[in-house]
């Protein structure tokens, strides 16, 4: 199991590696979303779209984040039963291309049948982000824990920063992390459809849903064709590998340092880098305080 060292917070010294790490995740989780990614892509046309995005591609979106993350789920459990090996980063950039070009190209109609694909390939890059920081890919924990980076993906711009910061969004789901965890290391072998996993992908979904919906509009800009969905793709891969080193960087610090005094420190840094605007959080920024 991967363990939370508890240590005052007082007693705490960060090291400067440590502390530039901790900037990086605050900068990754707070400040990033997948909308604006998408509009520094695709330009106006992707900013109008978000401004007017038909009703039928929300709900197409959630109907999606629930089967993408259903998908997903099953994925990570068989995962522990089979033992997961290390993928390649070629191989994630290059199947999501591929299933972003065959979305791109054949339109909305294509992207309820590639969306659950393309997030199991994500779900295989953020298992290697996980790796990455250390964490045991064998535990119930760290798969359930891959699952949450789809819920953490999903803040816009609009949200309010208070509650759906990273800490908030963690807090939502501790309760529904912790009973799917503990069912899935009681039962060993599981079946994704119990009741305990369907709540906490359905929770995951409601966010994850956000940034499909962004997704899904980007893909049926009528002229984005197959090369502005792979595209797309890549944007959502990077976004999201992006917002898994940041949550699995706290994560490891948190192993290290305990969970409280991470916290503390990721707060200040977060209060800092919000009241800077739209730059980026100053890699002088101390997690020492």
């Amino acid at each position: 199991m991967n363990e939370i060292i508890a240590t005052p917070v007082e007693a705490i010294e960060w090291s400067l590696t440590d502390q530039a790490a901790l900037v990086r995740a605050v900068e990754a989780l707070e400040k990033v979303t997948i909308a604006t990614r998408l509009t520094n892509l695709l330009g106006r046309q992707m900013a109008a779209v978000g401004h007017l995005m038909p009703e039928r591609v929300r709900s197409a979106a959630s109907l999606a984040a629930n089967l993408a993350l259903r998908s997903a789920m099953g994925a990570a459990l068989r995962s522990l039963r089979e033992g997961q090996r290390p993928a390649s980063s070629r191989f994630h950039k290059a199947a999501l291309a591929a299933s972003g070009a065959a979305g791109g190209a054949l339109g909305f109609v294509a992207l309820p049948f590639e969306i659950p694909a393309s997030t199991v390939l994500l779900l295989r890059a953020i298992a290697d982000v996980a790796r990455a920081e250390g964490e045991d890919i064998a535990d119930p924990q760290t798969a359930l824990a891959c699952l949450e980076v789809f819920a953490l993906g999903g803040r816009t711009q609009a949200d309010d920063y208070l509650n759906s910061s990273y800490f908030a969004i963690r807090t939502l789901l501790a309760r529904s992390m912790a009973d799917a965890s503990r069912y899935v290391i009681e039962k060993g072998l599981v079946d994704e459809a119990a009741p305990v996993l369907v709540k906490l992908a359905s929770k995951i979904a409601a966010r994850f849903g956000v940034a499909l919906s962004q997704k899904m509009a980007a893909q049926a800009i009528p002229v984005i064709g197959a090369m502005g969905g792979a595209a797309v793709n890549l944007a959502f891969l990077q976004h999201f590998e992006q917002i898994a080193e940041g949550h699995f960087t706290v994560r490891r610090l948190e192993r290290v340092y305990g969970a409280d005094p991470v916290r503390a420190a990721y707060e200040r840094l977060r209060i800092e880098a919000l009241a800077q605007g739209p730059s980026s959080a100053s890699p002088e920024a101390s997690a020492s305080g």
